[in-house]
């Protein structure tokens, strides 16, 4: 999966905040309707910027095992599995093949979204992103344990052995938590949640189309900078 990086232009980038989680299905077909938008408008440079947010923030640490926990989510197996379905439709169209049955672990995400911390500052922001989500929706990887994020970091160029010494010592953990504030205070209530140019919204895994849309919009409004929605701008660095 191509990382979203500016094409040469002289015009400047179209901001794109995408506030998401790592354990949501929802979010993965979100960043790769988004990848395929910026495939569609390649004379249009991007910057996205991943914001973190945390579906189940009150999970421990460790996790717990994802069957018991969507059996109490979803009392109903006919509507997990329809939502199944409806998941499995969605990633055929954007070439993810979602592997539910190999997720044993519901994890807390707060050490994945540190490790997307750490990889931002390196520019490996796209390639950790597409990693964690095919790790945890295809492999059915548990990406709350250390030494699968540091194998993924791993991967994209960065010095697992700094991950795991980072995450042993919980470094950003106070960040992470103080971003998913700060959207949750901003009025996000789902993810994905984007902002284009700190002016336009969408919710939820939108068709590519749309997004497409969304972005010449974008483009065109350019000159009129006054808006009405204002993306929140403390978040942490």
């Amino acid at each position: 999966m191509a990382a979203l990086s500016p094409p040469q232009t002289t015009s400047p980038p179209i901001r794109v905040d995408m506030i998401a989680d790592f354990a949501c299905p929802w979010c993965y077909l979100g960043w790769r309707g988004l990848a395929a938008a910026r495939i569609a408008r390649p004379d249009i440079a991007l910057e996205l910027l991943w914001r973190p947010y945390q579906l189940d923030p009150s999970l421990p640490e460790e996790g717990v095992d994802r069957r018991a926990y969507l059996e109490a989510k979803f009392p109903d197996r006919s509507r997990l599995s329809a939502v199944h379905e409806a998941l499995l439709a969605s990633g055929e169209e954007l070439g993810i093949p979602f592997n539910f049955d190999a997720i044993t672990r519901a994890p807390n995400t707060s050490a994945a979204h540190r490790l997307m911390r750490w990889a931002k500052g390196l520019g490996l922001a796209d390639l950790v992103g597409e990693a964690l989500y095919a790790a945890y929706f295809v492999a059915g990887r548990d990406i709350g344990a250390p030494e699968v994020l540091a194998e993924i970091g791993g991967a994209a160029g960065m010095d697992p052995l700094m991950i795991l010494d980072l995450l042993s010592r919980g470094a950003d953990q106070d960040a992470i938590a103080r971003d998913h504030k700060i959207a949750v205070q901003g009025g996000v209530t789902g993810v994905p949640f984007f902002v284009f140019d700190e002016k336009f919204a969408a919710i939820g895994a939108q068709p590519t189309a749309k997004l497409v849309r969304i972005i010449d919009h974008a483009v065109a409004e350019r000159a009129n900078r006054h808006s009405s929605f204002q993306v929140p701008t403390n978040f942490t660095n």
